[in-house]
C-alpha cells in the first residue's frame, strides 16, 4: 500500500489571492489530492501518495510555493486581517497595515506569531508565542510572549511599532533559540532577561504604555452564509468534516477572478470567507453552492469549537457533543469550546475538554468564560466520554446564571496571569503549564497508578511539559 504524505502550506495572515490559490490547487490536484483542510493557524493541509511526491515538489518549486512534508517546523503567521471591515470596530488597523507587515518578514518564523486587532474577538489573542495586539495608539502594538512549550506569558514593557514587528520577531526568536536553557521549555523563566538581551543589540521604535490592554467581552460572530456589509456581500463556508473539495475550491477561485474578487480568507475556525461580492453576482455564488450541495446555515453551537488539526478523534468527539447539545436545545451564545488531546497544541476556548487518558477527560474553563483570558478554573476531572455532555450542559448553566446576576461586571477585563481553582481536596499543579496531579487518578503517561500520593514520589516529571517535581505547587483542589 502506498504511504500517504501530509503536505502543509502556510498562508501568511490567512489571506491569499484567488490566482495564487488556484495555482496551488492545480498542483495539489495533479498530485492526486482530492480535498484540503484548513488549520487553526489559517494554514492548509492535503495528503498525497509517496509516488506523487517528486512531481509535486517540482511543481511547488516552479511556482515558488513553500511547503513542509509531514512536519510543522515553521508555524503560519496568524492575523485578524479576515475580520477587517466585517467583524471589528473602526480603528487605525487597516488592510494596508497588515500587508506592509507581512511584506517586511524576511525570515521564516520558528515561533507562532499572532497579529490581532484588539477591537475584535473572531481571531484569538494569545494562541501564539509572539502575540502582537493592536493598541489604541496608531501603528503601535502590545506584545505578549508565551515562551515555547510553556504557558508562561510575559508582558513586553513597551509598545512595538508596526514596521518593527518582523525585525522584533526575528530578534526574539534568535535570543530564545540561542538561549534555550533560559527560555525554551523551562519551568522557571526570567522574562525580564529576554527583554535585556533583545534590546541590547537592536534599536527599535517604541512608545511607552499609558494604558493596559483591555480584553473585550467574547462574542463569536456568525461567520457562515451570505451576509450583507454596506453595498456588498460576504460569504462564509464551513465544512462539518473539515474537508474542502479541491474542485469546488477551484471553481470558487475562477468565480472570484471572473467577478473581480481579489482575495480569499481562511479563518482560525477552519472556514473559508470571501468578501466584496457584488449583489448582482450573488446568484452565481448560489448556483455554485447548489452544484456542490454546500450547506451554509449550520447551527451556532456547531461553529464555536476549536479542535486540534488533523485529529479525527477530536472531530468525532465534537460531532457527538454538538448532537447532544442540539438534543438538549442548549444555548451556547458567548461561549467557545476546545478539545485537546495533545497538551501543547496551543488551542483554547472558554471551556476546554482535555483528554487525560483514553476517553477520560478533564473540563476546565476560563474564570470569566472569556475565550481570550488565561485564568483557568478546573471544573471536573475523571469524566468519561459518555458523561461529558451532562457536565458541559451544567457548566453552561453556571455561565448563564452568572450572566443573569446584576453584580457581574460587563466591562472589558484587564489581562492578568492568575490561576484559580475551587477547593474540595488537595492536588498539585505545575506552575509552567497548569497540569494537575491528582492522586485519585495517578498519571498514566508516567506509569503512576491511581492512589499514589504526590508526596511519596521520589522523583517526578510533568507529563505535559517535563517540569520537575519541585515545579509543582500544592493547591486547594477541585470538585468531583
Amino acid at each position: 500500500m502506498n504511504k500517504k504524505q501530509l503536505i502543509k502550506v502556510n498562508l501568511p495572515g490567512g489571506v491569499t489571492s484567488a490566482g495564487d490559490f488556484y495555482e496551488f490547487l492545480v498542483i495539489a490536484q495533479n498530485a492526486g489530492a482530492a480535498d484540503v483542510r484548513f488549520g487553526n493557524r489559517q494554514q492548509l493541509y492535503f495528503e498525497i501518495s509517496t509516488d506523487q511526491l517528486e512531481n509535486m515538489e517540482f511543481d511547488m518549486l516552479s511556482a515558488g510555493i513553500e511547503y513542509e512534508i509531514d512536519t510543522d517546523i515553521h508555524p503560519n503567521i496568524t492575523s485578524s486581517y479576515i475580520a477587517d471591515g466585517i467583524f471589528n470596530h473602526e480603528n487605525w488597523l487597516k488592510e494596508g497595515v497588515y500587508k506592509d507587515i507581512f511584506d517586511l518578514f524576511s525570515h521564516k518564523p520558528l515561533l507562532k506569531i499572532n497579529l490581532v486587532d484588539s477591537n475584535q474577538t473572531f481571531v484569538p489573542f494569545f494562541s501564539g508565542n509572539l502575540n502582537f495586539i493592536a493598541s489604541p495608539v496608531s501603528n503601535y502594538w502590545y506584545l505578549y510572549i508565551r515562551f515555547p512549550k510553556t504557558n508562561t506569558l510575559y508582558y513586553w514593557p513597551v509598545l512595538v511599532y508596526s514596521d518593527d514587528i518582523p525585525a522584533m520577531s526575528k530578534a526574539v526568536q534568535e535570543v530564545i533559540f540561542t538561549n534555550k536553557q533560559l527560555f525554551y521549555d523551562q519551568a522557571e523563566i526570567a522574562a525580564d532577561r529576554l527583554y535585556q538581551l533583545v534590546t541590547a543589540d537592536n534599536q527599535f521604535v517604541i512608545q511607552q504604555i499609558d494604558q493596559p490592554l483591555l480584553i473585550p467581552e467574547f462574542h463569536l460572530p456568525y461567520y457562515e452564509g451570505f451576509n450583507r456589509h454596506g453595498n456588498k456581500n460576504w460569504l462564509g463556508i464551513y465544512r462539518r468534516n473539515e474537508l474542502f473539495d479541491i474542485g469546488f475550491l477551484m471553481e470558487i477561485c475562477n468565480l472570484c477572478m471572473q467577478t473581480r474578487v481579489g482575495q480569499l480568507y481562511i479563518s482560525p475556525w477552519k472556514s473559508l470567507l470571501i468578501k466584496n461580492i457584488e449583489t448582482k453576482h450573488r446568484p452565481l455564488w448560489g448556483n455554485l453552492l447548489n452544484k456542490y450541495r454546500i450547506n451554509i446555515r449550520h447551527a451556532s453551537n456547531e461553529l464555536n469549537w476549536q479542535v486540534e488539526d488533523l485529529c479525527d478523534q477530536c472531530l468525532s468527539l465534537k460531532q457527538q457533543l454538538v448532537r447532544e447539545f442540539e438534543e438538549a436545545d442548549l444555548r451556547t451564545y458567548r461561549l467557545s469550546f476546545a478539545i485537546k488531546r495533545s497538551p501543547k497544541s496551543g488551542i483554547y476556548g472558554s471551556i476546554m475538554i482535555r483528554e487525560r487518558k483514553p476517553d477520560i477527560f478533564e473540563i476546565v474553563h476560563t474564570r470569566d468564560f472569556n475565550h481570550n483570558t488565561r485564568e483557568f478554573v478546573s471544573y471536573k476531572q475523571g469524566v468519561s466520554r459518555a458523561d461529558l455532555s451532562r457536565h458541559l450542559i451544567a457548566l453552561c448553566n453556571v455561565f448563564y446564571e452568572q450572566q443573569s446576576n446584576a453584580h457581574i461586571a460587563s466591562s472589558p477585563k484587564k489581562v492578568e496571569d492568575v490561576i484559580i481553582t475551587t477547593s474540595q481536596k488537595t492536588v498539585y499543579q505545575c506552575k509552567s503549564c497548569f497540569t494537575i496531579y491528582d492522586e485519585l487518578y495517578g498519571d498514566t503517561l508516567n506509569e503512576i497508578a491511581p492512589g499514589i500520593p504526590f508526596e511519596s514520589l521520589d522523583s517526578y516529571e510533568c507529563s505535559t511539559c517535563g517540569a520537575p517535581k519541585k515545579n509543582f505547587e500544592e493547591l486547594a483542589g477541585i470538585n468531583n
